[in-house]
C-alpha cells in the first residue's frame, strides 16, 4: 500500500480507528487519496462505509488517529481552521438533501448568501451557470417535488459545487435511480471533476460506477474491522490476493443488489 506520489496527497487517513463505544467499526486505516483522484470507499453491508465518510467530514471524531487534508491535521485544527477546511468541500447526500420548501435556485442560493460576499447579480448568474452545468438551465423556480429523481440528483449536485469546491464527498449517488440515470450521474460527476480540477471521493456499492469512474480505492472488511485492499479497483479485481475483495467486484447484478445497505 505504497503511495506512489507523496507530493500530490490530497487527503491522508493516518492510523484511524473508528468506533461507538466499546464497539470498534474499522481499525488502522491508512490510504491517501492524491489529487484529482475519483476514490471509492467499498466494502460489505455494515463495513463502515458512511462512518468512515461521517469521520472524513468531520461529522464524528476517531477513536484514534487523524485526517489530514493538503497536509494539515483536521481534527488538531482550531474550530475556525476547520471550518476554512469545510468551505472548501462540496457534499452529496444519498437522498439528494435538497431543501424541498425550497426552489432549486434557493437551494444553491444559500451557501453563496452564506459564505460569499456576490451581490444578488452576481448570485443570479452563478445559480444559472451550476444548473447549467448540471443540465438544468432553466429550472430555477422549479422545487424539488416537481423534477424527478435523477434531476434532483443534479441539483444537489448543483448545489455542491455552489463554491467551487476542492473535494467533492458523496454518498451512494446512484442510489434509486435506474441504469441510464446512474450512468449520465457517473458521466455528470467526471465531467464536473476534470472541468474544475477537483478530488473526488464516493460511497457506492454499484460496480458499473465503481469500474466507470474510480481510479482509487479502498476496501473495508466487516470480519476483520480493517482495510484489506486499496488501489485502482481493475486491478484489484483480477489481481487482489484476498478472495473477498475479488467476490465483491465479481459478483452479479443479483448479488449487487441484495448488497445494498
Amino acid at each position: 500500500m505504497t503511495d506512489t506520489n507523496p507530493q500530490a496527497a490530497h487527503i491522508e487517513v493516518r492510523d484511524l480507528t473508528m468506533a461507538y463505544g466499546t464497539s470498534v467499526i474499522q481499525r488502522d486505516l491508512n490510504f491517501t487519496i492524491n489529487q484529482g483522484d475519483i476514490f471509492v470507499i467499498m466494502g460489505g453491508s455494515g463495513c463502515g462505509k458512511s462512518t468512515l465518510l461521517k469521520h472524513m467530514l468531520g461529522l464524528l471524531k476517531p477513536s484514534s488517529g487523524d485526517i489530514l487534508y493538503s497536509g494539515n491535521s483536521f481534527f488538531q485544527a482550531s474550530e475556525s481552521e476547520q471550518g476554512a477546511m469545510r468551505q472548501r468541500w462540496g457534499i452529496t447526500y444519498q437522498s439528494g438533501g435538497l431543501f424541498s420548501a425550497m426552489t432549486l435556485a434557493e437551494n444553491i442560493t444559500l451557501p453563496l448568501e452564506l459564505y460569499t460576499r456576490y451581490t444578488p447579480a452576481e448570485i443570479t448568474d452563478i445559480v444559472a451557470y451550476k444548473l447549467a452545468l448540471v443540465g438544468l438551465a432553466g429550472y430555477q423556480t422549479y422545487y424539488p417535488s416537481e423534477i424527478s429523481g435523477g434531476m434532483q440528483k443534479r441539483a444537489a449536485l448543483a448545489r455542491a459545487i455552489a463554491l467551487d469546491p476542492d473535494i467533492l464527498f458523496f454518498d451512494e449517488p446512484s442510489a434509486g435511480l435506474d441504469p441510464i440515470s446512474s450512468r449520465l450521474l457517473d458521466e455528470l460527476i467526471v465531467q464536473i471533476k476534470e472541468s474544475m480540477g477537483a478530488t473526488v471521493v464516493i460511497v457506492t456499492h454499484e460496480l458499473p460506477s465503481i469500474f466507470a469512474i474510480a481510479n482509487n480505492s479502498v476496501y473495508l472488511d466487516n470480519i476483520s474491522h480493517t482495510m484489506i485492499a486499496y488501489g485502482n479497483p481493475t486491478d484489484l479485481r483480477d489481481n487482489s490476493t484476498e478472495p473477498v475483495v475479488r467476490q465483491f467486484l465479481t459478483r452479479s447484478a443479483a448479488a449487487a443488489i441484495e448488497d445494498k445497505p
